[in-house]
C-alpha cells in the first residue's frame, strides 16, 4: 500500500520519488515482484486521468469531455469489450490486472470522480465536502492495494481510509503557496471564520496569525487521523507492511517540516531531503 500527496490527488513523502501523480508512486522494490505489475497499471491509469484533469490548455468542457471517454473504456475494459484505441496502452495493461486480481472497478470509477471534480470545483464549502474528495481521490488508493495483499477486514480499510486522506491533506497544506495561485483553495470554507480569516486574505497568501493558526489546526487533524490509521502497518504483510511504515513516517515528516516553517506554508514550501529519508527509515523500524 503506498499512496501520498499530490497538488491533483496524497507521495512527496515517498522514497519513489514519482513527481508526477504522487498520491499514486509506482511499484517500489519492497513491493513483492507479483504485485508490480498490478500496481503499475493502475498507476498509469490514474496518472493519465490526471493528465486529462490537470495538465495542458484545454477548456474545462474538452477535459470533461475526455474523462467521460476515458470512462467508457474503463468500463468497457472491465467488460471484456474493447475499449478505443485512443489509451490502448493503458487499458491494455489495466485489463489484464483488472482479470487477474479481480480488481473493484468501482473504486477505479471513484479516482475518475475526483478528477472530474477536480476540473469544476476549486473551493471547499465545509471538511464534509473535503472529506468526500478524499474519499474518491486517495481512499481508493489504499483500497486497490490493500485488495492486493488480500487484506479485507473492516478495521483495515477503516485505517487504510484514514492514511489515505491524512496523505492527502498533508499535500493539501504543503501546497497551499502553489494551489492558491492556480485558484485553488482546499482549505473548508466553515474553518476560515473561527480563526478569523476570509478569503481575501488566503488569495494574498497574506501570512498573519489567524491563517497560521488556520493551518496549524488542519495539519495536526492531519497528523491525528495518520497515527489512528497507522495500526495497520502490522496487518498487511511482507515487505508491504515495511513499504506502508515508510509511507506513513514520510506523511508525518512533512507535517513535521510544515511545523518547523511555524506553518507558513503560503510562502514556503516543505521538502525532503536524504536527511529525512534516514529519519523516515529509523522511525519506521520501530512502529
Amino acid at each position: 500500500m503506498n499512496p501520498g500527496p499530490s497538488s491533483s490527488t496524497p507521495h512527496a513523502a515517498s522514497l519513489q520519488g514519482v513527481s508526477h501523480y504522487e498520491n499514486f508512486p509506482v511499484a517500489t522494490v519492497l513491493c513483492p515482484p507479483h504485485l508490480r505489475p498490478a500496481i503499475a497499471a493502475i498507476y498509469w491509469f490514474a496518472r493519465t486521468a490526471d493528465d486529462i484533469a490537470d495538465e495542458g490548455i484545454a477548456a474545462p468542457q474538452t477535459r470533461l469531455d475526455d474523462l467521460a471517454a476515458y470512462r467508457a473504456d474503463l468500463m468497457a475494459t472491465a467488460a471484456g469489450r474493447a475499449p478505443s484505441t485512443r489509451w490502448a496502452g493503458v487499458f491494455g495493461q489495466l485489463g489484464p490486472m483488472i482479470r487477474q486480481f479481480d480488481l473493484p472497478v468501482n473504486l477505479l470509477a471513484d479516482l475518475l470522480s475526483a478528477f472530474e471534480q477536480d476540473v469544476v470545483k476549486q473551493r471547499y464549502a465545509s471538511q464534509a465536502e473535503l472529506f468526500d474528495y478524499c474519499r474518491r481521490s486517495a481512499n481508493p488508493v489504499g483500497r486497490l492495494l490493500l485488495h492486493l495483499y488480500g487484506v479485507k477486514d473492516a478495521a483495515a480499510l477503516s485505517e487504510s481510509d484514514c492514511i489515505c486522506t491524512a496523505l492527502q491533506l498533508i499535500n493539501f497544506w504543503q501546497d497551499l503557496g502553489v494551489d492558491i495561485p492556480r485558484g485553488r483553495i482546499y482549505l473548508p470554507a466553515d474553518s476560515w471564520a473561527g480563526h478569523g480569516v476570509n478569503e481575501a486574505q488566503l488569495l494574498r497568501l497574506d501570512s498573519n496569525p489567524n491563517t497560521i493558526n488556520l493551518i496549524a489546526a488542519h495539519a495536526r487533524q492531519a497528523s491525528a487521523m495518520m497515527l489512528k490509521g497507522s495500526k495497520l502497518v502490522k496487518k498487511v504483510p511482507g515487505r508491504g507492511g515495511w513499504e506502508l511504515r515508510l509511507v506513513v513516517q514520510g506523511g508525518l515528516r512533512i507535517l513535521d517540516k510544515i511545523e518547523a516553517l511555524g506553518f507558513d506554508t503560503l510562502r514556503q514550501r516543505p521538502k525532503l531531503n536524504a536527511w529525512d529519508v534516514a529519519v523516515m527509515g529509523w522511525r519506521a523500524l520501530w512502529m
